[in-house]
């Protein structure tokens, strides 16, 4: 089987080296970065068990940023390509996907056409219909930024949506479920054939309970801190209950990354006349959240000021959305700064992931011991065994020291 990943995502780089080790891989994305650095040995993403398998792989993929070589002769192309969440269009922007559906259309019209970009309710059945020669199947992806290997390679299910229902439909989604499980580095992998829109609203509604859960989190320890409770007593006394278990309930500035925020907006967006409360609710805590944040930060520099007769520097400590992770796409530290900015000129930032000396007008400082020297208030959404010397200047929600 001769198997093309257009997009060099976190999912599409996971799932290009995974399937690596099985079938010849063709992978194509339009950043020459990306392009470059897989070819040359080393994982685009910031996943260390990427790179771990990029080095063991006897052979990598062939990548490459050209159309014409990427896709003749592919039996299945997967799409990977990012699919932001467009508030004008109240809906994801599937630009991206459309483009390499031309191209299959164009270069490869036998191949199987898998799609793994997030996608709204029903899209997958609509473009079926507009491509009618192609056969597609929606395969949505359940990684952990900065796990997405390891998730690919051990998935907690895999679910596969038939956009037709139909035998050939039937074939081709066995097949390349086959193909996942036969790089699968677990046994007994739940597998469920549903149709394309039942798999587009599973792939929403599984967020949309993860962003719920991080936002309840949140408002329970915005509660205990304004009624002056402990919330680690409360957190692990809600979390003995087996119904509720010890995870995803570890309090931070609000939930963000790539995923769960554009998640939960989708999905209300598709709920449109049908009633709903509690997916508006999961995005509008999330907002309030970050403003208690941003009230709590300003009552702690009120207080330095009246005891030290002057503002304080508040340092922010990392942009990015969670622990290992690479990236600040929604991360909820830059909606606290954007707040913040309204009412402190004094700010400055580390994050050693940045490639410019500011970031959105404020100073990036450069080394960590002058960050800290230079910080009266440091905000860390995440702690770090770094900040440990000087936790006292440290402001934080992070109770257990995981995401």
């Amino acid at each position: 089987m001769k198997i093309t990943v257009a997009g060099l995502g976190y999912v599409g780089t996971a799932l290009a080296i995974a399937l690596s080790k099985k079938y010849e891989v063709r992978a194509i994305d339009v950043d020459e970065g990306k392009v470059s650095f897989l070819r040359n040995g080393h994982s685009p993403i910031g996943d260390k068990e990427t790179q771990k398998a990029i080095d063991k792989l006897g052979k990598l993929p062939f990548v490459t940023d050209d159309p014409t070589l990427a896709y003749p002769g592919s039996d299945v192309v997967v799409i990977a390509t990012s699919t932001n969440y467009d508030p004008k269009l109240n809906s994801f922007d599937t630009s991206h996907v459309e483009e390499v559906i031309g191209e299959i259309s164009n270069r490869c019209p036998d191949a199987t056409v898998v799609i793994k970009s997030t996608v709204p309710v029903g899209y997958t059945e609509e473009i079926s219909r507009r491509f009618p020669s192609l056969r597609f199947v929606f395969a949505p992806e359940f990684l952990r930024e900065s796990r997405a290997y390891l998730d690919t390679v051990s998935p907690s299910r895999i679910v596969i949506g038939l956009a037709k229902d139909d035998d050939e439909s039937m074939k081709r989604g066995k097949e390349f479920a086959e193909a996942l499980l036969s790089c699968s580095e677990s046994k007994d992998v739940p597998t469920l054939f549903v149709s394309s829109s039942e798999a587009e609203a599973i792939k929403l509604f599984s967020n949309a309970y993860l962003a719920m859960r991080v936002a309840f989190f949140n408002e329970l320890d915005t509660y205990a801190k304004s009624r002056g409770l402990s919330t680690a007593h409360l957190v692990k006394g809600v979390s003995l209950d087996p119904r509720i278990g010890d995870y995803y309930n570890n309090p931070s500035f609000g939930y963000g990354g790539y995923c769960l925020p554009k998640d939960t907006k989708q999905l209300k967006a598709n709920f449109q006349s049908v009633p709903e409360k509690l997916i508006t609710a999961t995005v509008e805590s999330n907002d309030t959240r970050k403003r208690f944040i941003y009230e709590d930060i300003l009552s702690k520099a009120k207080d330095f000021e009246e005891k030290n007769g002057r503002c304080p520097v508040i340092g922010i400590y990392r942009l990015v959305a969670k622990e290992g992770s690479d990236n600040f796409r929604e991360s909820a530290v830059i909606d606290v700064i954007g707040l913040l900015q309204k009412s402190f000129d004094n700010l400055i930032v580390y994050e050693p992931k940045l490639s410019s000396s500011s970031f959105g007008g404020i100073e990036a400082v450069e080394s960590f011991s002058a960050f800290v020297s230079r910080s009266d208030i440091i905000l860390a959404n995440r702690l770090s065994k770094e900040l440990d010397p000087v936790i006292d200047k440290v402001y934080t929600r992070d109770l257990f020291s995981r995401d």
